[in-house]
C-alpha cells in the first residue's frame, strides 16, 4: 500500500489457497506445490538461511518417521518446550503429520510446571530445545511415566551427555532416515488417515485463576480459522512476515505458522527476543502483527528520539505527524482527502515519515495487525498518521485466534465486525461477549466442567469479556468481566480504559488500577527501564539499579505527571489518586507475567497487597 486513503483497495480472497481439511494436508499439498521457493528463514552466525518447501518437507519427513520408529502412535501426544525457531515448527509438523497431538511449553515455564503440562497431556515425547530446557525436563522426568524420549534441538555443551533416554534432534532425524526407507509409504498413509474431527493441538491458558487449562483444538477449527484470516487480512507469498511471538500462544500458532503455511507468506525467525527491534529493521516485513507491548515499545523509541534531536528536527516531525493526524483523522471518519493535502502528506512522508517508518521496521509494511491484549486508540491514530494501517483483532485461545476484525473502516477504540466465519453477540442480561462457529474449541482437556461452564447448551462460548456492539455491528471490549471495579461510593469502573491510556507514555510500560470496594483509586505501575534511565541520566538523576530508579523523587514526578494528563481525561471518581512504581523490572519469565507480556491482575495485587494497604493506610 502507497498511501492510507487507498485502505480500501485492500484484498481479502474468497477462494481456497490450498486444499486439504487438515493441517498435515495442507503441508503436505504446500510442499508439492511451492517446492524450491523459500518458506523459512532463520539468522544463524550473522547471515539469514532460508528454508525451502522441499527442504521443510524433508526435514518433517524425516523427524515424523524417527517419531513412528520410536513407537509413537496415532493420537498420542507430544510436547515442544522451547522459543521460537524454525525446529519448533518441523516438530509440530512432525507430530501432526504422524497422526499425534502436539502440544507447546512456554520455555520460561519452571520445572514443576513442565512437569504438570506434560502429565495433563499424557505427553510420551518431549522436545527441548537446549540444555537449559533439558534440566527442566530430566529434574521431573521420574514422575513423569509416560515420558518414552526427550529430543533435544541443539546439543551445544552436551556433546559427552550419556542418557538412554535423551536423543538429539539430529539423531532422531537418522533413525528417520532409515525407517523412511523401509516403510516408504507409512508417513503418507497416516496423514492421510487422520479425521478433520480429531484432536489436533493443545493450547494451554495462562493460568491466572488457577493451574492452565488445556484448550483443545480439532484439525477442523483450525483449518476453519485458516481459511478465514485470509477473509480479513489477506497474505501472500510475496509477504515477508516476523515469527517473534510465543509459539505455544495460539496467536503465533496460527496466525503465524498455520496461516503462512497456507498462504506462503515467508516466516522469518528472529534471533532472541531482545534482537526484535534490530530483526524488525532488516526483515521490514510486508505484513506486520504485534501484541500492544511491541507497539507501544516501538512508539516509545520514536518519542524519544525525536526530544533529543534538534529543534529543526523537532519542528519537521511534529509538522509532519500532524500532516499525517490530519489525513487519519479524515480517512478513518471515511471522508475524503483533498488533494493539497495528499501532496502535504507525500511531502512528509518523503522528509520525515518514511524515515520514522524505518526507524522501527514498518517501512514496507501493508498494514500492521494489533491483538492479543487492549491498544490505545491514541497509538492506533499514530500508526495510521504514518501511513500505515493499523488493524485491531480480537480473539482467544477458545476461538483459533480472531473472531472480530476490523475491515477497511478503522474505527480506534473497537475490535471491530465479527469474523464471517463465526457469529458473536453481546449476552443481554450479563453484557458479556459471547462467540459461537466452527472456530471454537472442543473443550478443555480432562476438565468437562470447565468446559460446560465456558460453552453453553447451544453451543455459545463465554468469553468473560463485556462489551457492547454498535449499529454497524463494531463491537468494543470494556474491561473483563471479572476485572470491572466497583469502588465503595458504589461506582462501576473500568480500569482497562484507563491503563491503556497510560501505557500512552514512553515512560510507563504497563499498569494495573486497584479499587475494587474502597475509597478511591490507585495504580500499580511498571516503568519503561530504558526511558526512564535515559531521562535520569539527562536531568543529573542518581541511581544504582532499577530499585533506586523508581524510588527517586525525580521519576515519581515523571510519572505524576504522565497521570496527571491521562487523570485529566476522566471523571473526577475515575482518577488515580496515588501509585505506587513496581521496583523490580518484570520479564516473561517472571509469574507477574503472561507469555504476551501482561501484567496478571489478580496475581499482582496479591503479591503487591503490603503496598496497596499502603497507599490506603498511609
Amino acid at each position: 500500500m502507497s498511501n492510507l486513503w487507498d485502505i480500501a483497495t485492500l484484498k481479502v480472497e474468497s477462494g481456497v489457497v490450498v486444499p486439504g481439511d487438515t493441517i498435515p494436508a495442507v503441508f503436505w499439498t504446500a510442499v508439492v506445490q511451492r517446492d524450491e521457493r523459500v518458506w523459512m528463514r532463520e539468522k544463524k552466525l550473522g547471515i539469514w538461511r532460508p528454508w525451502t518447501w522441499r527442504q521443510t518437507g524433508s526435514a518433517v519427513r524425516e523427524i515424523a518417521h524417527g517419531l513412528m520408529a520410536l513407537g509413537f502412535e496415532p493420537g498420542e501426544r507430544a510436547s515442544i518446550l522451547s522459543n521460537t525457531l524454525v525446529e519448533w515448527v518441523l516438530a509440530d509438523l512432525a507430530v501432526l503429520s504422524a497422526g499425534g497431538v502436539s502440544n507447546g511449553i512456554y520455555p520460561t515455564d519452571a520445572a514443576s510446571q513442565v512437569h504438570y503440562l506434560c502429565e495433563d497431556s499424557a505427553s510420551v515425547i518431549l522436545f527441548v530445545e537446549d540444555d537449559e530446557q533439558l534440566d527442566k525436563a530430566l529434574e521431573v522426568r521420574e514422575r513423569l511415566p509416560r515420558l518414552r524420549r526427550i529430543v533435544v534441538f541443539d546439543m551445544e555443551g552436551l556433546h559427552s551427555l550419556c542418557d538412554d533416554q535423551v536423543i538429539s534432534l539430529d539423531a532422531l532425524r537418522e533413525l528417520g532416515r532409515a525407517h523412511l526407507a523401509a516403510h516408504g509409504g507409512a508417513l503418507e498413509a497416516r496423514w492421510r488417515a487422520i479425521d478433520p474431527e480429531s484432536l489436533a493441538i493443545l493450547v494451554y491458558t495462562s493460568g491466572t485463576t488457577g493451574k492452565p487449562k488445556g484448550a483443545m483444538h480439532s484439525h477442523r477449527t483450525l483449518v476453519t480459522a485458516m481459511h478465514g484470516y485470509q477473509l480479513t487480512t489477506a497474505q501472500y507469498e510475496s509477504d515477508e512476515r516476523m515469527a517473534f511471538l510465543p509459539l505455544c500462544h495460539i496467536a503465533e500458532r496460527m496466525g503465524g505458522e498455520y496461516f503462512a503455511l497456507y498462504t506462503g507468506a515467508k516466516l522469518n525467525f528472529v534471533e532472541n527476543p531482545d534482537t526484535v527491534p534490530e530483526n524488525v529493521r532488516e526483515i521490514a516485513p510486508t505484513v506486520a502483527v504485534a501484541v500492544p507491548r511491541v507497539w507501544e515499545k516501538f512508539y516509545s523509541a520514536v518519542t524519544i528520539a525525536v526530544k533529543e534531536a534538534g529543534r529543526l528536527q523537532q519542528a519537521a516531525y511534529l509538522w509532519a505527524i500532524g500532516v499525517g493526524t490530519k489525513v487519519a483523522d479524515l480517512v478513518l471518519a471515511g471522508r475524503p482527502v483533498p488533494g493539497l493535502l495528499k501532496a502535504q502528506f507525500r511531502l512528509a512522508r518523503w522528509l520525515v515519515l518514511d524515515n520514522v517508518r524505518k526507524m522501527i521496521g514498518i517501512h514496507r509494511a501493508r498494514f500492521c495487525v494489533t491483538g492479543a491484549a487492549p491498544i490505545s486508540p491514541d497509538l492506533v491514530r499514530w500508526y495510521c498518521a504514518l501511513g500505515v494501517p493499523m488493524f485491531e483483532v480480537w480473539g482467544m485461545t477458545e476461538t483459533a485466534g480472531i473472531s472480530t476484525y476490523m475491515p477497511s473502516a478503522i474505527r480506534p477504540g473497537s475490535i471491530g465486525i465479527a469474523a464471517p466465519w463465526n457469529e458473536v453477540r453481546i449476552d443481554p442480561a450479563t453484557g458479556e461477549i459471547l462467540v459461537r462457529g466452527p472456530n471454537v474449541f472442543i473443550g478443555y482437556l480432562n476438565l468437562p466442567d470447565k468446559t460446560a461452564e465456558t460453552i453453553d447448551a447451544e453451543g455459545w462460548l463465554h468469553t468473560g469479556d463485556v462489551g457492547t456492539v454498535d449499529a454497524d455491528g463494531y463491537f468494543k471490549i470494556t474491561d473483563r468481566m471479572k476485572d470491572i471495579i466497583i469502588t465503595a461510593g458504589g461506582k462501576n469502573v473500568t480500569p482497562s480504559e484507563w491503563e491503556n491510556e497510560l501505557k500512552f507514555s514512553p515512560y510507563v510500560t504497563d499498569a494495573v488500577v486497584i479499587g475494587d470496594k474502597r475509597p478511591y483509586l490507585t495504580a500499580l505501575i511498571m516503568i519503561d527501564q530504558e526511558n526512564v534511565e535515559k531521562f535520569a541520566q539527562d536531568h543529573d538523576v542518581p541511581f544504582s539499579n532499577y530499585a533506586s530508579l523508581t524510588r527517586a523523587p525525580e521519576v515519581r514526578a515523571l510519572v505524576q505527571g504522565e497521570i496527571d494528563k491521562v487523570n485529566a481525561k476522566f471523571a473526577r471518581v475515575e482518577q488515580i489518586k496515588k501509585f505506587h512504581l513496581l521496583e523490580t523490572q518484570l520479564t516473561a519469565e517472571d509469574e507477574e507475567l503472561t507469555p504476551t507480556m501482561k501484567l496478571k491482575r489478580k496475581l499482582v495485587q496479591q503479591k503487591y497487597a503490603p503496598q496497596i494497604e499502603a497507599m490506603y493506610t498511609g
